[in-house]
């Protein structure tokens, strides 16, 4: 699934300014990373409620690896990538099995490299959240949970879940200066 030249080439654009600092190209890039990222997920997914959770999984995931995104390339493979990704995670957590063809990683096929130091960031960012923001972030980023397991788990609705996401991310950002 790919965009038209003039998406990618627009998409890119905020993803650059927003990297460079630019809020507003940030929030612009979220929307329209939305859009693509739904169109994936109902391809892989259906139309599901499990659906709309694999979508803010894979933007969450979007928003927190996307430093990894190589300016120079193509913005739109790299976006699919987290995406099916997301949707197999989802796939895995509820026992279902899921063809993806190996086209749609060919790109991607890398070794992952070794460097251990995102893992002590990650633990440092969670340590600076409060309690409950850091069971709900941490349950949700590093241990894979749906909104709705998290939910069962902690015992809160799944609303109260995503709203202390978002305050946690938020937390993380203002205080490692990536507001």
């Amino acid at each position: 699934m790919a965009f038209t030249g003039e998406e990618e080439t627009r998409l890119a654009g905020l993803m650059r300014a927003a990297l460079a600092g630019d809020e507003a190209a940030y929030a612009e890039f979220l929307k329209r990373a939305a859009v693509f990222v739904r169109i994936v997920v109902r391809r892989k997914v259906g139309s599901s409620s499990d659906g709309e959770d694999v979508v803010q999984e894979a933007l969450l995931a979007i928003h927190l690896k996307r430093h990894t995104w190589r300016t120079d390339e193509p913005i739109t493979p790299w976006l699919a990538a987290i995406t099916r990704y997301k949707v197999i995670d989802a796939f895995r957590r509820r026992g279902r099995r899921g063809e993806v063809d190996i086209e749609d990683f060919e790109e991607n096929l890398e070794a992952p490299s070794a460097d251990t130091g995102h893992e002590r960031d990650i633990g440092r960012a969670l340590d600076s959240l409060a309690p409950g923001q850091r069971r709900v972030v941490a349950a949700l980023t590093v241990e894979g949970r749906s909104v709705r397991e998290t939910a069962a788990a902690l015992g809160l609705t799944e609303n109260a879940v995503r709203v202390a996401l978002h305050r946690g991310l938020a937390a993380i950002a203002a205080r490692f200066g990536r507001t």
